[in-house]
């Protein structure tokens, strides 16, 4: 039986489109809407665009079980190839390659006020792999569920230590001012409270319910929570993004080259790494998916935390979602007609 997406993933780039659309209609025609909302901020986050989040944000969360990390010695060469491919080399050229489009090819058509703040949204993309969809990916290139439920962990852990420096020191060599106290406040807000949150949920349903409880019934109660949190903020932040996209309609495009060549550049610099390393397809798929897929809800709500509803930061990190989907099926199908590359047998060992 072929594995296909559910009905709102499958048609994720729609859902933005419509979402871009609604969100413009509401900032031309009802401007007290945008106005009241950006009212709605302490220390420079937006409220509303806070708790929509949360709401993304948290159901990934409760998916990562922590304990899984102490198998993670039995996954060391799977999770060499993510843990360089993520933190060591993805921040650094997503910086170089949108710096090359954004600053260089593009720079005629793009101002340079406005191409510094989609430099600074890729950079927050960049420094942030996945975390929930490449659930997703993993399945459906038949990718090893408990590898991919090891790196996400790990993964987690990484970011709660690596992610302010890295995006700290990209913003400055890019020349954009970096207010710590925000950045810093950022990700305790969409990282730290709902990685703890997840995790006390998880383990409280566990021990009352027990596991098949909590995977077959809790969890599929959330799915819907995630899609319209994700769609809510879209509309929302459209609604301050209207002059920007009515007036730059060509921009959207210049955003999404350099984050596309980055997608696959970062997908067959892993792949053809674990390929090199002999090993399995279900190690190699998902160690490969997760940093070609961004941690976009991080990215945007840390971009509206830093510079803004109406900024081209948080601008950039929207149209990386609005990529997403359709280059990342793609290189699903890619993974799915490449697996004569790798050995035919299924073992943890070679990982």
């Amino acid at each position: 039986m072929k594995k296909r997406l559910q009905f709102f993933e499958r048609y994720l780039s729609l859902w933005v489109l419509l979402c871009i659309g609604a969100g413009i209609l509401i900032g031309q025609f009802l401007p007290a809407v945008p106005r009241v909302l950006e009212k709605l901020q302490y220390a420079r986050v937006s409220i509303p665009i806070a708790l929509l989040i949360w709401l993304m944000i948290y159901p990934m969360m409760l998916k990562v079980d922590f304990k899984s990390v102490v198998n993670a010695t039995k996954q060391g060469r799977g999770l060499t190839v993510t843990l360089i491919t993520n933190w060591l080399i993805k921040p650094f050229t997503m910086y170089a390659i949108a710096w090359f489009f954004l600053k260089v090819v593009f720079a005629q058509w793009i101002p340079t006020g406005l191409s510094t703040e989609y430099l600074a949204g890729a950079i927050l993309l960049g420094a942030a792999p996945c975390t929930a969809m490449v659930f997703v990916w993993s399945y459906l290139t038949d990718g090893n569920p408990s590898y991919t439920l090891v790196q996400v962990a790990v993964n987690d852990l990484v970011i709660l230590f690596a992610f302010t420096p890295i995006v700290a020191f990209l913003l400055g060599i890019s020349d954009i001012g970096i207010p710590w106290n925000t950045l810093l406040l950022s990700v305790v807000l969409f990282v730290v409270i709902p990685l703890t949150a997840g995790y006390i949920t998880r383990t409280m349903v566990i021990r009352h319910k027990g596991t098949a409880y909590f995977n077959e019934r809790f969890l599929p109660r959330f799915h819907s929570t995630t899609i319209a949190g994700l769609l809510l903020t879209l509309v929302i932040i459209f609604s301050f993004q209207g002059n920007v996209i009515l007036g730059n309609p060509l921009h959207i495009l210049f955003i999404a080259v350099p984050l596309t060549l980055q997608t696959f550049f970062i997908f067959f610099l892993a792949y053809l790494w674990a390929k090199g390393w002999k090993l399995s397809h279900e190690i190699a798929a998902p160690a490969a998916l997760i940093g070609s897929s961004n941690f976009f809800e991080l990215a945007v709500a840390v971009a509206i935390s830093l510079f803004g509803l109406q900024s081209g930061a948080t601008l950039a990190t929207v149209v990386g979602v609005l990529v997403e989907v359709p280059v990342m099926l793609t290189l699903v199908k890619i993974a799915n007609k490449t697996t004569h590359w790798f050995p035919r047998q299924r073992s943890t060992k070679e990982a």
